[in-house]
């Protein structure tokens, strides 16, 4: 059955991306399907020496990560997954909370037998990063977050306020049926609405998420990721109780978005925080700034106590 999924789920890309190629992953990248917490994760493997994690958001697949993995490769070991339900990870019906999520994750290293990691984060990946940190305090070395709120966290009630995040609250059968078709219409909209420079977001990288999340199920998981942010606030709620995270954090904001708001957010989840802002970005770091963004992540994992 998943045989049957990616086979056809890449024949559709092939399809689409003749002329639409987004930054490739270095030649000596696996990708496996790893079997984890009751489900399948796509997961992108490469290079050697101590862990890292790179998980991606809303809009994005772990493709996203391909400049930052290749300059990662020469002295770590880099693990990409798909988030559950998106890109060519498997779509089950729930676990979209971001703590089960965090499971996936622990389930994906135990498979390939890593202990710790260094934990790279965006957006969605933000909310399933911090829930892995806070059940496995122990496997984060550093934690890296970029521009995205964690549910429960800090100023989440305000945040949610703010009438450009309208897509937290859409979704459901009807909102699926009115993008069913329609995919790319309805990504550009954060494509551009987030971006400091939409043109930024190039036409390659969106004809190829477009294709991804217009793949079977593929919007009704992405719409499900958000349909868990009330469970996930209580969650996260729940492990702030336990004690702020004490791992070395780094904080990264675009200019154009969340800015220094992201070390805001994580002073109220964590004891030790580094601030950064990306000048000139929006809220798609890898697209618009990349070696920025890549420099800003290399000397924190390279800062070691």
């Amino acid at each position: 059955m998943i045989r049957s999924y990616l086979a056809s789920a890449m024949l559709m890309l092939a399809a689409t991306s003749a002329s639409a190629q987004v930054p490739p992953f270095p030649p000596s990248f696996d990708t496996r399907e790893i079997a984890a917490n009751g489900t399948t994760i796509h997961v992108r493997i490469g290079g050697r020496g101590p862990a890292v994690l790179l998980l991606h958001g809303y809009g994005e697949t772990g493709d996203m990560w391909a400049p930052l993995a290749a300059d990662l490769m020469r002295d770590h070991l880099v693990i990409v997954p798909d988030l559950r339900g998106l890109g060519l990870s498997a779509r089950p019906a729930g676990g979209y909370n971001k703590k089960t999520q965090g499971e996936d994750m622990a389930g994906v290293l135990d498979a390939l037998k890593v202990g710790t990691v260094d934990l790279v984060t965006h957006d969605i990946g933000n909310m399933v990063g911090f829930a892995f940190a806070a059940e496995h305090r122990d496997r984060v070395r550093r934690f890296v977050l970029m521009d995205a709120p964690i549910p429960g966290i800090g100023p989440w009630d305000e945040i949610l306020k703010n009438p450009l995040l309208w897509h937290f609250r859409f979704g459901g059968p009807d909102m699926e049926r009115l993008v069913a078709g329609r995919e790319r219409i309805y990504l550009d909209r954060f494509w551009n609405e987030f971006s400091a420079r939409p043109e930024r977001f190039s036409e390659a990288s969106r004809q190829h998420y477009a294709a991804l999340y217009a793949l079977p199920g593929a919007m009704h998981a992405g719409f499900a990721q958000f349909a868990a942010f009330d469970q996930d606030a209580i969650d996260d709620r729940a492990f702030l109780a336990q004690g702020k995270l004490t791992m070395p954090v780094l904080a990264i904001g675009g200019e154009k978005s969340f800015g220094p708001t992201m070390a805001a957010v994580m002073r109220f989840a964590a004891t030790d925080v580094q601030e950064q802002v990306i000048p000139d970005s929006g809220h798609w770091l890898m697209e618009e700034q990349p070696h920025a963004t890549v420099a800003a992540v290399r000397a924190f994992l390279d800062t070691r106590p």
